[in-house]
């Protein structure tokens, strides 16, 4: 699987930079980051759950920016 999931150049360039940055971050800082990041976590995930249920026809809605 590791193989599949390989990350471009740009990516690991992109996790040492991140890498980088996190390590400049007190306890306190960490732990506020990390419960933001989760969020975003979440809401890509239902982003990605709200496109596949457009693209599949499972609900009518329309996408959101879409005008019908």
């Amino acid at each position: 699987m590791s193989e599949q999931l390989h990350l471009s150049l740009e990516q690991q360039f992109n996790i040492k930079s991140f890498e980088n940055e996190v390590k400049g971050l007190n306890r306190e800082q960490a732990v506020e980051f990390l419960v933001k990041l989760y969020e975003q976590m979440l809401r890509k995930e239902n982003m990605y759950r709200e496109f596949l249920k457009y693209q599949w026809g499972i609900e009518t809605t329309s996408w959101p920016g879409q005008n019908l």
